[in-house]
């Protein structure tokens, strides 16, 4: 290594040093724990569309594959590193349904097998192409390390985990590591959808799920790109006949608390433009919303709120986490924030045969051609740097706020579980050490979401208005022009399966009809995911999501069709059979789907039915 270059690596890790023995020896002092100005909830949102058997490179169960070994194994080796080492961090981990239901898939491990020896091959093939051609011999050092690392990630999965990701979590969830968040069944964007009952089956789908998965109900939920709307009478305005006329409709708030969901997260800016509703007085009752020194209505993202669309229907809230923008860009930009630090491992310049990645970022304007090679000991201490930047700057945050109102106040830090290990490939070392930084500090202490609102409850009572944490806080991402056919064909799509249900709900229904009902309603939901829009919309796989969308919603009309003519006497000829079961087996999401599901959720918002 050159001397000048030996000199900077050492001087990091002098510094490095210097500061983490300072941060211990202030730990030391017994006083400290107490004295703590409050709390900071890291969220990881975990998702992924449901891919298997829909294809496999470059999109499919590629995907699958590569989120699990770049992030959601090395998550679990962070947070089981942490309860061996004996820090106390614990975390929230959202997972949604519909990948929880992809991992337990007995397909999955196949794959994801045939997925690292495959990578560990491509980097062995890499390592003799660079003894051949390459002069510099840290080209098979990194080789190497692509080997190790994707034979050590089997081994985690394969021996470690029992080859369950999610039993994995649900034992970390058992031992107070973290608590387990759910989502929208098929992560459907629930502002938008036409009616209540679509809402609720989104949810009532995936509070079933939880509990299949995970043991036990599910306490918070992750709102898909954090999309809300409060109750109004509501339309759509695009070009239908169905759900253009305005109809009442719940606030979406409403929905979870009658599923018995507590809290969910949400954006700043939808937080400081919220409207006063009413305080909640220590008795339970409601006062008016007056601003005082004890209820200052200061609207801020230290805070949690009780969220409701009326004051009438306070009592059909839920709580918010607020996302802190401001903490959250210095890990969310790649420009501002970490990971465009020039010593991290470059996403884009990839190897040409095997796509492996050796170079790091260099300068995030920089030509390809220029960049240098990766140097991994030289990222990881970048990362514990950044992650001592990064622990300093909630301390502060907290103490400040604690010095100006008193009060003990919540930084809520929600990111993609993505974000650490593929988007950034350092990121699961930098995880490692801001939660064993904030685990010992005195100002900071890490919890879930469920033991910060213990520890804070909400006092006031707000309106949140209608957004997502999207471009402009709106939904634009999710519906511009060109994805209108995409909502123009889901709402005829929910328009016909609402008409078929009230049919066959008053009918006798054989095994063969709940058959065409449930996968009727497994390719509904499935239809209903929003990441075929946001795909279109960025351009990052707009082929492969207008054909998913496409093909599920051909599968749709079908199966509704089939249900509609089906006949006990006639039953179904063997071609329709057969495409039923390879429906059942491509698309064999939700096992305990059924049309009684649907029911659940009509149930569930029965007492506010619509008129359309």
């Amino acid at each position: 290594m050159p001397c000048g270059l030996r000199w900077c690596c050492t001087r990091a890790k002098i510094l490095c040093l210097l500061r983490l023995r300072a941060y211990f020896r202030l730990h030391r002092l017994p006083m400290q724990r107490a004295m703590q100005h409050g709390a900071v909830v890291l969220i990881l949102h975990t998702h992924l569309p449901y891919v298997l058997h829909h294809g496999t490179w470059p999109h499919g169960a590629e995907w699958l594959c590569e989120a699990a070994a770049e992030c959601y194994i090395p998550l679990l080796n962070i947070l089981e590193q942490l309860q061996r080492d004996g820090y106390q961090a614990p975390i929230a981990v959202d997972i949604s349904p519909v990948l929880c239901e992809q991992l337990e898939h007995p397909d999955f491990a196949k794959l994801f097998e045939q997925y690292c020896a495959h990578h560990i091959e491509l980097a062995r093939a890499d390592e003799a192409y660079f003894q051949r051609t390459e002069p510099n011999p840290h080209y098979q050092t990194l080789a190497r390390m692509w080997q190790q690392f994707y034979a050590a990630r089997w081994s985690d999965f394969a021996e470690r985990y029992n080859r369950s990701i999610v039993g994995a979590l649900r034992h970390l969830q058992e031992r107070g590591a973290v608590e387990v968040m759910t989502c929208a069944a098929t992560h459907g964007y629930l502002p938008l959808l036409g009616s209540d009952e679509s809402v609720a089956l989104q949810i009532q789908v995936a509070c079933d799920s939880y509990r299949k998965h995970f043991g036990r109900s599910p306490r918070g939920i992750w709102l898909p790109e954090c999309g809300y709307r409060p109750a109004y009478p509501w339309r759509t305005y695009l070009p239908v006949e169905h759900f253009s006329t305005p109809h009442p409709r719940l606030g979406i708030e409403q929905i979870l608390w009658r599923a018995g969901l507590e809290y969910f997260v949400t954006d700043e800016p939808l937080i400081r433009r919220s409207e006063p509703l009413a305080v909640v007085l220590p008795d339970g009752s409601l006062a008016d919303p007056v601003p005082s020194t004890e209820h200052p209505f200061a609207r801020t993202p230290m805070e949690l709120y009780r969220v409701a669309s009326a004051r009438e229907t306070a009592s059909e809230s839920a709580i918010v986490l607020t996302r802190d923008q401001g903490i959250a860009l210095q890990v969310w930009s790649a420009e501002l924030g970490y990971p465009g630090d020039p010593n991290y491992l470059d996403f884009h310049k990839k190897h040409f045969s095997s796509a492996l990645r050796y170079w790091r970022v260099t300068d995030a304007k920089a030509d390809m051609r220029y960049k240098l090679l990766y140097v991994p000991e030289w990222a990881h201490q970048r990362a514990q740097l950044h992650a001592f930047h990064f622990t300093q700057l909630v301390e502060r945050s907290l103490a400040e706020y604690r010095r100006t109102t008193g009060r003990r106040g919540i930084v809520c830090l929600p990111f993609d579980t993505e974000l650490f290990g593929h988007w950034w490939f350092e990121g699961p070392v930098f995880l490692y050490h801001v939660l064993r930084g904030l685990s010992l500090s005195p100002i900071a202490r890490p919890m879930t979401a469920s033991a910060a609102i213990e520890m804070a409850p909400p006092r006031e009572i707000v309106r949140l208005p209608e957004g997502s944490w999207g471009r402009g806080n709106h939904h634009d991402v999710w519906i511009e022009p060109s994805v209108h056919w995409m909502w123009e064909a889901l709402y005829r799509a929910e328009w016909r399966w609402m008409r078929l249900a009230e049919r066959c709900a008053a009918q006798h229904r054989t095994p063969t009809l709940e058959r065409l009902l449930a996968q009727a309603l497994r390719e509904l939901l499935l239809l209903q995911a929003s990441d075929w829009e946001f795909l279109v919309t960025t351009g990052s796989a707009r082929d492969y999501a207008e054909m998913r969308f496409f093909f599920h919603h051909a599968d749709f009309e079908r199966l509704c069709t089939l249900a509609e003519r089906y006949s006990p006497k006639r039953g179904l000829g063997r071609k329709d059979r057969e495409f039923l079961a390879e429906t059942e087996a491509r698309n064999a999401v939700f096992s305990q789907l059924g049309f009684d599901s649907w029911m659940s959720a009509t149930n569930l918002v029965r007492d506010h039915a619509t008129v359309r």
